[in-house]
């Protein structure tokens, strides 16, 4: 189990995960200040991607050439897609990094240590609407202050935390020079420990520093070294670079490891570096391009390598060695573990079991929290039914005025042949994809509102009851309902249904808040995201085969029949869906 390690100098958030290599990792946990400096970046590139898009269509525009409706349409989910799924694309399928993070240096990671799977980075970037909440980021701010793991509530709903990844580079004097020829194995070293380090720290930072700083620090360390430099030696960088390397020499001999502990972790990094540089290579390939860019010949030995790597950290630890090379090894073993744990079977194959099995099975295993959701927008819309039905000069009061407008014009379109909602054919796509982005708008703002004990979902769910209810008792007392219901037929039973299912998974979440049973709150948490979030993913198949039919077919100038014939096809469908579902869920039971 990760535990919070102590914090250090600094006092710095750290997160402890023992590998099952039996190898404690250290995380050192990102603080406010990196992680607002990545959002900076990422909102930086999203909006100048959506502004160069913009652009482009202007010129277009102002050249004579105007898009298609298909073409609008799918710009238009593009959009959509882009803003939403910018953050889970990036840290479930980059490891853990979008572009802002890596520049900031941070990585998200599973609370165990593991890489970040496309479903946590799915939960924690839906919850992104609740934790900027009051705008912007207020909520999410002082959750990440205050929280020991410094956790917004999509990581706590996730199971993910965010973590610094800029791992210390330690330089020897080989780089960029030739290396001193070494000693005999019996030359014993000449620097007291605590000196040695200090080289060791000043060959890690002097490339970052700035030529003043540099040139101070050197001048100073030169000063404390002058009686160990090489009598005809330049005092300055490259003397000290000199002693390093003769001195790392000697401590890679026979009695380089003699004396104290911290002198035996001094001579293991001096022995080892060329291994763990030809390791750090190998891993940063693998981060960027996955397991799969090793040769068949090349992934045992990247195993074999990780372990070794692994148990030089151990031996490290028990000699005490430099914080410097400690921290290193740490990085190392951290990217190598993230790396040959991490669930890389994204084929089409594996979504689309995903999207077919496991989203249904997900709704019926919470098949009782979909029915309170659909009691919870029900109550409300039959209420507002009979409250406008009974007091219809209301309806001026509380419904918009659009509705007011249509019910109004109603019968003079009934009389004309004219249905509810109609459009022109050229722009029945763009209407169909601003509906199904408006309302997957409103499934994630439903699912969210889970966060807040389900306190949210519960009160999205009866506003959408109580409207959608008084809508309706106006039309009857208009006398036009039919006019209204010929309309939401065709697409109404699948996007009724999916906002259910949304509702549904926010009470999920509230339940783990309110009533964690035997389990820790957070715990339970993590597990009823995990369920929640493959719901949103039904939720999101249902709106999309939704919007289609109210787009083309709702909005078209066809009559009952059409509609009644659409409706019946979405309620076969979802049929089909959640069998498909059960009998996924009942064939994992049996295994």
């Amino acid at each position: 189990m990760p535990v919070i390690s102590p914090a250090g100098e600094l006092r710095r958030q750290h997160l402890s995960v023992e590998t099952p290599e039996h190898v404690v990792l250290d995380f050192e946990i990102a603080g406010i200040g990196s992680r607002a400096l990545a959002a900076l970046i990422d909102m930086a590139i999203l909006l100048g991607i959506l502004a160069a898009g913009g652009m482009l269509l202007a010129i277009l525009a102002r050249l004579g050439l105007r898009l298609g409706p298909w073409a609008a349409a799918i710009l238009l989910l593009a959009a959509f897609g882009l803003w939403y799924g910018y953050f889970t694309f990036f840290e479930g399928l980059r490891g853990g990094q979008t572009p802002g993070k890596r520049a900031a240096g941070i990585r998200v990671v599973r609370d165990t240590g593991h890489a970040v799977t496309l479903a946590a980075a799915a939960t924690r970037n839906l919850l992104r609407i609740a934790d900027f909440l009051p705008p912007p980021y207020v909520l999410g701010v002082i959750l990440v202050a205050l929280h020991p793991r410094a956790k917004r509530l999509g990581d706590m709903v996730a199971g993910t935390v965010v973590v610094r990844d800029r791992p210390i580079e330690l330089r020897t004097a080989a780089t960029g020079r030739e290396r001193a020829p070494e000693p005999a194995d019996l030359a014993a070293p000449v620097l007291a420990d605590d000196e040695y380090r200090l080289l060791a720290r000043y060959q890690a930072r002097a490339g970052s520093l700035d030529d003043a700083a540099r040139a101070r620090l050197t001048a100073g360390l030169v000063a404390r070294f002058l009686a160990h430099l090489p009598p005809s030696a330049e005092p300055d960088a490259g003397a000290l670079d000199q002693l390093y390397a003769e001195e790392t020499a000697r401590r890679q001999g026979r009695l380089g490891g003699r004396g104290t502990a911290g002198a035996r972790g001094d001579q293991l990094a001096a022995r080892q570096e060329p291994r763990w540089a030809e390791f750090q290579a190998i891993t940063e390939r693998v981060t960027r391009r996955g397991l799969a860019s090793l040769a068949p010949a090349e992934l045992p030995d990247f195993a074999a390598r990780y372990r070794e790597v692994a148990a030089d950290l151990a031996r490290a630890r028990t000699y005490r060695a430099d914080p410097v090379v400690l921290e290193r090894l740490e990085r190392l073993v951290a990217g190598g573990h993230n790396s040959l744990y991490r669930d890389e079977r994204q084929t089409l194959a594996v979504v689309w079991n995903a999207v077919a099995r496991e989203f249904p099975a997900a709704v019926i295993q919470a098949r009782r929290h979909v029915l309170a959701a659909f009691l919870a927008f029900a109550a409300p819309a039959a209420i507002g039914y009979r409250i406008l039905r009974e007091r219809p000069a209301l309806a001026e009061q509380v419904l918009p005025e659009v509705m007011l407008d249509r019910a109004a014009e109603a019968r003079s379109r009934i009389a004309a042949r004219h249905t509810y909602a109609e459009a022109e054919a050229s722009v029945r796509p763009v209407m169909a994809s601003w509906i199904i982005a408006n309302n997957v708008r409103v499934a994630f703002m439903c699912f969210a509102g889970g966060a807040f004990a389900g306190i949210g979902s519960l009160l999205l769910l009866a506003f959408n009851g109580l409207t959608l209810g008084s809508v309706a008792g106006h039309f009857a007392n208009s006398g036009v309902l039919g006019y209204l219901l010929e309309f939401i037929i065709g697409h109404g039973a699948l996007e009724l249904f999916a906002v259910w299912v949304a509702g549904a998974a926010g009470l999920l979440l509230g339940q783990a808040i309110v009533a964690p049973g035997d389990l820790a709150r957070g715990d339970a948490l993590v597990l009823a995201g995990r369920v929640a979030v493959r719901m949103i993913g039904a939720a999101v198949v249902c709106l999309l085969v939704a919007g289609l039919i109210e787009g083309f077919i709702s909005a078209s100038p066809g009559g009952i029949a059409l509609r009644a014939a659409a409706s019946g096809a979405s309620l076969l469908f979802l049929g089909v869906y959640l069998l498909n579902g059960w009998r996924a869920r009942r064939a994992r039971a049996a295994a």
